[in-house]
């Protein structure tokens, strides 16, 4: 399930040639020059792993645009594929154990050290004091299935709709969608009974996701929209076949299911919800979450720890919030600056379009300058879209969503315009960096295109290294001509902050007993966010422990490579090949990038 409901940039392994075109399997490996012996072993561990993942998870399948699997949906959530899985990891480590590393070229040796990582990391979270929780906490409000499959389903995600075969099978993977919850009923029934069940708020958020679900009906329903945009080669047959498929699948099959959890959530699990939100507070929580640390972060931190380092940066932050408020002229303390920023009018859009045409003038501003900092541009475009309605309160102020490598599918930022006077325009240059370019898109795009890498390191990674990336694009604003107003800038400063207090407040709720409302309260009284988003991060945290401590781990260990690579190498630094050297191998663990990192230092100078 790791795929589907805690990051969809996790895939595992394959490959040596071209990007695969909608329904094609990668070609196996070929040797290049300079592959030896073990070099060929390791790539076929890579692509064999690869294509065994590909079949028993469909949906990661397709949003790599591979669609030989597209009419399954997969048995997630069932004891023999956790079983499986935990066995297919364990063949990979010993697979990759009787290779020499030694005789591999530097490029191989690099991949051997991220598929290593990636595996006995993964394989951590199979051991019984991990799996005693986590497998009866199936889904959240924020990790969920229906946080996702509605739009991939609806035509908005990563399923293409362009055949009739297209719309066939994804009527055939609606049926296990709808079946799974009757999985995640009887998981929540098992951890009711052993006393491991989630927080009563996700629980009323997860209660809330349905109902809106459930409310768009019949031809409403996101699961009806794909027979609403036939593309013109479908035949009027087939049209009206689908047509009446659709609706009957959506009205005897899908939102029957949605209300199955829907009320078992409400009248059984509601009232056995917990009061709590740490993981701290269950059996086990304790030790899931030093793993959680350790999953997200690549490094073997201790909450203590990470708490403290939160604490320094919120300070240090502070302290240039100070700054760019005598920039702004502003007279009164800090908190009242918040407080002016969250309600002075003239930083609220007037409307959603309003927000689209300026992240837009951002987007172009952005390009024109992009290419003085980066030599690697991605071939991928971009689009800019609203956060569906139906999830739009849960959801981030921003996200993205991964193209297709063939540029089939483009890469997607998500903006959100849900509590609209909240959605300040000092915030959005920020936001762009993080989310779009040079951000997310460029690091995800970028490896994805990149056919040298082994698969499970172009469509796969880490959150450290994923989101580190985009939190240190956001320390770009100076010389991609960002930020040019005390406000902008508080902006960006504010955003830092919101991840300096991630290590804060992530490991005080988990870790040190922290309710709901201290950690609130402790974000809105260190930055300018307003109530709405302070809510809505704190909630999930408490949906996905530990996930949010790795933007600032990630973000620090690239700003500490950059500044040893201008201590050594001078006036000759160039940030193009730098961010080269970071980007050009997909999504490293930390260690590894830093191994990577000052080895091409060492050999840059």
């Amino acid at each position: 399930m790791r795929h589907l409901f805690a990051s969809l940039l996790l895939a595992t392994t394959s490959l040596i040639g071209a990007a695969p075109a909608f329904g094609q399997a990668l070609p196996p490996p070929v040797p290049v020059p300079g592959d030896g012996p073990e070099d060929a072993r390791l790539k076929r561990l890579f692509y064999d792993s690869d294509e065994r993942d590909l079949a028993l998870d469909p949906i990661a399948a397709i949003f790599r645009g591979d669609m030989r699997y597209a009419d399954r949906f997969g048995d997630y959530l069932t004891d023999a594929a956790t079983a499986r899985e935990k066995r297919n990891l364990e063949a990979d480590l010993a697979a990759l154990n009787a290779i020499d590393r030694a005789k591999l070229t530097r490029v191989d040796q690099l991949a051997y050290d991220v598929f290593r990582n990636m595996v006995t990391v993964n394989l951590r979270g199979y051991a019984p004091a991990i799996q005693s929780v986590t497998r009866l906490l199936p889904i959240g409000h924020f990790g969920g299935i229906q946080t996702f499959y509605p739009d991939f389903a609806g035509g908005k995600g990563g399923a293409p709709f362009k055949t009739v075969a297209d719309y066939d099978n994804n009527l055939k993977r609606n049926i296990g969608y709808a079946a799974l919850y009757d999985r995640i009923i009887a998981r929540f029934r098992e951890g009711m009974a052993k006393g491991i069940v989630q927080p009563r708020l996700v629980v009323e958020n997860m209660i809330g996701q349905f109902d809106n679900l459930i409310a768009q009906g019949t031809e409403g329903s996101v699961f009806y929209a794909p027979v609403t945009m036939f593309p013109a080669s479908i035949p009027a047959a087939d049209r009206q076949r689908l047509t009446a498929a659709y609706a009957r699948q959506v009205r005897d099959v899908i939102t029957p299911a949605h209300v199955r959890i829907r009320d078992f959530l409400k009248t059984e699990y509601l009232p056995k919800a917990r009061a709590s939100v740490g993981l701290s507070a269950i059996p086990g929580g304790d030790a899931l979450y030093a793993y959680r640390i350790e999953q997200n972060t690549t490094l073997p931190l201790q909450a203590e720890a990470v708490h403290q380092l939160g604490l320094s940066e919120v300070a240090r932050i502070t302290r240039e919030m100070e700054a760019q408020k005598t920039a702004a002229g502003f007279k009164g303390t800090l908190p009242e600056f918040f407080t002016y920023l969250r309600t002075e009018k003239r930083f609220q859009p007037a409307s959603a379009d309003e927000i689209r045409r300026d992240f837009e003038s951002i987007g172009k501003r952005v390009d024109a300058r992009v290419r003085e900092q980066f030599a690697l541009i991605p071939k991928t475009p971009l689009e800019i879209r609203p956060v569906p309605d139906y999830r739009a309160k849960t959801d981030a102020a921003g996200s993205y969503q991964d193209g297709t490598p063939d540029g089939s599918r483009p890469g997607i930022f998500y903006y959100n315009t849900y509590d609209l006077p909240s959605r300040y325009t000092w915030g959005m240059e920020t936001l762009y960096l993080h989310e779009a370019v040079p951000g997310h898109h460029f690091q995800i795009a970028l490896a994805q295109e990149n056919t040298a890498l082994p698969a499970f390191m172009r469509f796969g990674g880490n959150t450290a290294y994923v989101e580190g990336w985009a939190l240190y694009a956001e320390t770009l604003w100076k010389p991609l001509g960002m930020e040019t107003d005390p406000y902008q800038r508080m902006g960006g400063l504010n955003d830092e902050m919101l991840r300096a207090m991630r290590l804060v407040v992530d490991t005080g709720i988990h870790a040190k007993g922290w309710g709901r409302d201290q950690a609130i309260a402790y974000m809105l009284d260190h930055s300018a966010m307003p109530k709405t988003d302070a809510t809505a991060e704190v909630e999930r945290y408490i949906a996905i422990p530990g996930q949010a401590l790795a933007y600032k781990i990630g973000q620090l260990t690239i700003l500490r490579l950059k500044a040893e690579a201008q201590a050594k190498q001078g006036g000759a630094f160039d940030p193009r090949a730098f961010h080269a050297a970071v980007l050009d191998s997909g999504a490293l663990p930390m260690p590894v990038l830093e191994a990577k990192v000052r080895g091409w230092i060492a050999g840059s100078r």
